[in-house]
């Protein structure tokens, strides 16, 4: 099978198995994504959302976040991973988008990171999720089974991962095969104990064929 067939394999299984995928945060707008997925850097989307409206009740736009200090942030993401670092994170991004973007969160990935606590990961997030533009985040579980599945080979940093899977999905696929991937990664290619006899795209995995099968 050459990568470019496989890539074909497992995005028709996704498109006929999972036809809509789209994030588990909860939101309501783009900051409050903006906020979300910065908060879900090395943490669960069960989480934050757990966390979130309290966060929102208080601070419900970039501009009273930005008014706020880092020490009143902080108790409504205590329960969060690294809490002072992300309070900081919010109120500097906050004062970034107000006084750098009148509050409008940019659809530019390179104006996005220039935001406190959004690296490339979260940029990619906000432009393709809130502006459907074909750009692809790479979280752990995307590295994983972009890994496992064959898609990617020898990529060994997130930005090599997003190269290799961009050159092969087309680009109005690129958005939601983020989200496959992450769901894929999240609910059966587990990272310690994958379903693999339950996966339907066994078939296609080198991981399935080089380490389940010949066990």
């Amino acid at each position: 099978m050459t990568k470019k067939e496989r890539f074909m394999a497992v995005l028709d299984y996704f498109s006929t198995h999972m036809p809509v995928a789209e994030t588990e945060l909860l939101y309501s707008n783009p900051y409050e994504l903006l906020v979300a997925v910065i908060l879900s850097a090395q943490c669960t989307d069960k989480r934050v959302n757990l966390t979130t409206p309290a966060l929102f009740k208080a601070f419900p736009t970039a501009e009273v976040m930005a008014e706020a200090s880092s020490d009143e942030v902080f108790p409504f993401v205590r329960s969060i991973s690294y809490p002072n670092n992300k309070a900081k994170h919010l109120v500097g991004m906050a004062k970034v988008l107000v006084h750098d973007f009148k509050g409008i969160v940019p659809s530019d990935v390179d104006s996005l990171q220039k935001m406190p606590g959004v690296g490339r990961k979260t940029a990619n997030v906000i432009a393709s999720v809130v502006y459907q533009k074909p750009t692809l985040a790479v979280d752990t579980h995307v590295f994983r089974v972009a890994a496992r599945l064959g898609l990617t080979t020898h990529a060994t940093t997130p930005l090599a991962t997003e190269k290799q899977l961009m050159k092969y999905i087309p680009e109005a696929q690129v958005p939601i095969a983020h989200h496959w991937l992450i769901l894929h990664g999240r609910y059966t290619c587990l990272a310690r104990s994958p379903k693999c006899e339950e996966c339907g795209l066994r078939m296609y995995c080198k991981y399935y064929e080089k380490v389940v099968r010949s066990q």
